[in-house]
């Protein structure tokens, strides 16, 4: 091991995900029944399918677009919620969690951040394959969130009344958070006893724990004779140039008497507009709590308002501190929609990703409400919203590859001829966009790159009619079932411009296909292998997976997890 690391049982077996292609629902697709502004936005995305196998569908068409990622993943707890499977193992929470955050790192803008609830039973393990993902150095905060405002009395230990928010940026240095506007309460404490005429003000020091060696020795003599150093261990704020203004100025406050220690006047006038910096410890008054976040959500599924929802106000303010109007919000674990909903209301672009039958029954009823503006709850009244704009529902392809009843590989029935371009196309790296003029050119790399999908033979003479369609300056990917009177190497000399590929042999070894689910649910997983091997106590059972590999750390989890 050559670096500080967290290690898991299967931490080095990653999946083989095949990257799928989303088709439309359209019956489920929604916008509203006219323009309420010139910023509706309705290419919203709701996606109903396994996150992770969403994740790497949209990894082709969105890789560094996202500003923002927010999660709020099964917490691993073992409270076997109604729409999750949360009792996982360690090891198998986490690899699974990294297999996803893998990508989401790649769907981040370079000024992108993720936003991850968390509570305390993973959070500390979570952060650290977080850091190995993002780089400790790209951490930039681990904010507190009280949840609830209630004492549970029967707690056995302590009351649970906070959860973590962990925050990574795609890259710290470029990556900078949205001030927090002033509140009324902030203002009040400036007030103006000497009737200034800056107007009001408040005290602040004229000392900083930090400075230059140079000015340990530092001291100034006011106007009114009083001689001041700053207190030990400190620095001067301002140069002596600066407190002679300040001074001339009467902007030095020395207290009611004259007599107390000197302090700036900090004039309420001239503090910048765009507010202060966000603190890192959330109360629920500020950031609302669990019982809030679920009365919001009675408002459109009473019978079942879902047990772990977020409120809307916390997510306003991630999502103020973290983008702009028009930018793109993800959240792969969608749970009642609240990403979402406030994304909508505050003029973001979103994408929602949701597997759980709560998809139809939370995600897409709620965010109808907001786009017909009968949604009065969260945060409609702070954004004043009106509705608006609208979703395109995706659920996820079928695999592109099944067996047929003999247990060989073909190309899925269910697929049509424009699935099934579309699916090669992502598969080979192409952008799937049919040409109106040109049958052959189904998708293209480049200007010149082009690819043909068919399920048709080909033979010499219809190969050779196709090369001098497609002409020298261009390339073609000619995906077919068979091609006769030719190999694909004599083919690439006798016609230079076409490359032939056959279906579906071209694809079989570049995933695992058939593979539904990856979602957080230990009864999916498969059974790790396991050997026996010699040992002073006797034959031991060893996960083949760790067999001739470098010695690893002790493990970090207590006994018997």
């Amino acid at each position: 091991m050559q670096r500080l690391e967290l290690n898991w049982i299967g931490k080095n077996i990653h999946p083989r995900l095949e990257p799928r292609i989303l088709v439309e629902d359209t019956e489920q697709s929604y916008h509203a029944n006219k323009r309420i502004s010139g910023d509706d936005i309705f290419d919203n995305r709701l996606i109903y399918g396994d996150n992770l196998l969403a994740l790497k569908a949209l990894e082709q068409e969105f890789t560094g677009k996202i500003k923002c990622v927010f999660i709020d993943p099964p917490y691993n707890t073992g409270s076997a919620f109604s729409q999750y499977d949360d009792g996982l193992e360690h090891s198998i929470w986490l690899g699974l969690m990294r297999d996803r955050l893998e990508i989401i790192k790649k769907l981040m803008t370079d000024d992108g951040s993720l936003w991850i609830t968390i509570d305390d039973n993973e959070s500390h393990y979570l952060k650290v394959v977080c850091d190995e993902i993002f780089g400790r150095a790209n951490f930039i905060s681990n904010v507190v969130w009280q949840k609830k405002y209630t004492i549970a009395n029967d707690a056995k230990w302590l009351s649970d009344n906070h959860d973590h928010i962990l925050i990574y940026a795609k890259s710290k240095d470029r990556w900078r958070p949205n001030k927090m506007p002033r509140t009324d309460e902030m203002n009040a404490r400036y007030k103006n006893p000497d009737k200034h005429p800056k107007g009001a003000w408040k005290a602040t020091p004229l000392h900083a724990k930090s400075g230059s060696d140079s000015n340990r020795n530092f001291s100034f003599t006011f106007k009114n004779g009083l001689v001041w150093s700053p207190p030990p261990g400190t620095f001067p704020r301002f140069s002596e140039q600066t407190l002679r203004r300040l001074d001339e100025g009467d902007e030095i406050w020395f207290g009611k008497d004259g007599g107390s220690a000197p302090s700036r006047k900090t004039f309420l006038s001239e503090l910048t507009e765009d507010g202060t910096p966000c603190p890192t410890v959330w109360l629920h008054t500020e950031a609302g709590h669990n019982h809030e976040a679920r009365e919001e959500v009675k408002s459109f599924n009473v019978e079942n308002p879902f047990d772990t929802p977020k409120p809307e106000r916390l997510l306003h303010r991630v999502i103020h501190l973290a983008t702009q109007p028009g930018d793109l919000v993800l959240d792969s674990f969608a749970g009642s929609g609240t990403t979402g909903a406030v994304a909508h209301k505050m003029g973001r672009r979103w994408i929602m990703v949701e597997l759980g039958n709560h998809c139809y029954t939370h995600v897409a009823p709620r965010m109808r409400k907001v786009i017909d503006g009968e949604d009065p709850n969260g945060v409609t009244r702070t954004m004043n919203w009106q509705g608006g704009g609208g979703f395109r529902y995706y659920k996820l392809a079928p695999s592109l590859i099944v067996k047929d009843r003999w247990g060989n590989p073909v190309v899925n029935p269910e697929y049509n001829a424009t699935q099934l371009a579309a699916a090669l196309c992502k598969l080979e790296g192409f952008n799937y966009a049919p040409s109106e003029t040109r049958w052959w050119q189904q998708g293209h790399s480049s200007e010149r790159d082009f690819l043909f999908v068919t399920t048709q033979n080909f033979s010499a003479d219809q190969l050779q009619a196709l090369s001098d369609e497609v002409g020298g300056e261009q390339s073609l990917l000619v995906c077919c079932a068979a091609f006769h009177g030719v190999t694909a190497a004599t083919a690439s000399e006798r016609w230079p411009n076409l490359t032939l590929k056959r279906i579906p042999k071209m694809v079989l070894a570049r995933c695992e296909w058939g593979h539904d689910d990856y979602s957080l649910n230990v009864a999916n997983l498969p059974v790790a292998q396991f050997e026996k091997v010699d040992s002073n106590d006797g034959d031991i059972l060893v996960n083949s997976s760790t067999l001739k590999k470098a010695p690893q750390q002790d493990s970090l989890f207590g006994e018997n997890e």
